[in-house]
């Protein structure tokens, strides 16, 4: 009977003992793995949707339509630019034979002489037909003379005796530009300058018709004053091309 209870206790106590070590050698749990297996129970918490416009696609056209501005380094502001353009030698060469024989230069040639037979200046020539026709033929010989020389100085200077009518079209810049223009030219680019030529032609032909074609008692003292009262009557001519013959 000892026996008995003897060998019960011993397997007891032998179950037991290796119950407690298994317990023991189980590894433990990472707290990660245990965090991710809490979360399995947690209610899911619906997130919120965010909604995105709908992209539209661009087509090539359309960008072609608003290119990007390039700029430019030599671009001015418009309040400075010029339409002046300069003409070409066969444009220069039809204007040069205008200003003698062409029907403006004709019609200021003719109503100097009538000036002059009204009158009576020079008296030598008469207020009648005869004094007419000297006069006009006077006048178109100093037209020769101050337009070759213009010309010749226009080209060699690389400048534009012509006159242009005002870009601006209000009565002040109209008047302002048929007043200086006798005594300007206009640059290859279109800026104002002195008017050499102009200038030169003008004065040189009166003292030479003075000295030649005019009666002795004319001496160059009268050409300078006939050139200075020419340039006047150019002013006055321009005035008409600015607001009677616009051509």
């Amino acid at each position: 009977m000892r026996l008995i209870f003897t060998f019960i206790l011993g397997a007891l106590v032998f179950t037991g003992g290796v119950t407690a070590q298994d317990e023991t050698a189980k590894p433990a749990i990472p707290a990660a793995e245990a965090v991710a297996a809490a979360d399995k129970f947690k209610p899911a918490v619906p997130r919120p949707s965010v909604e995105f416009p709908d992209v539209v696609p661009v087509d090539k056209t359309t960008l072609k339509a608003f290119p990007t501005p390039t700029p430019t380094p030599d671009a001015q502001p418009a309040s400075q630019t010029s339409m002046y353009t300069r003409p070409d030698g066969k444009t220069r060469a039809k204007r040069y034979f205008n200003s003698m024989f062409g029907p403006f230069a004709l019609a200021r040639s003719a109503a100097t002489a009538g000036i002059g037979t009204w009158r009576n200046s020079p008296e030598e020539w008469g207020p009648h037909w005869e004094g007419f026709g000297r006069r006009f033929a006077a006048n178109v010989g100093r037209s020769v003379i101050r337009n070759s020389v213009m010309f010749g100085l226009d080209e060699a200077l690389k400048v534009d005796s012509h006159f242009y009518r005002s870009e601006k079209r209000d009565t002040t810049s109209k008047i302002v530009n048929a007043l200086v223009s006798p005594v300007t030219a206009r640059k290859p680019d279109g800026k104002r300058t002195i008017g050499i030529p102009r200038i030169v032609g003008t004065y040189t032909s009166s003292i030479i018709a003075a000295e030649t074609f005019y009666p002795a008692r004319y001496d160059y003292k009268d050409g300078i004053r006939t050139g200075s009262i020419s340039l006047g009557f150019n002013a006055a001519f321009n005035l008409i091309k600015e607001f009677v013959w616009k051509k």
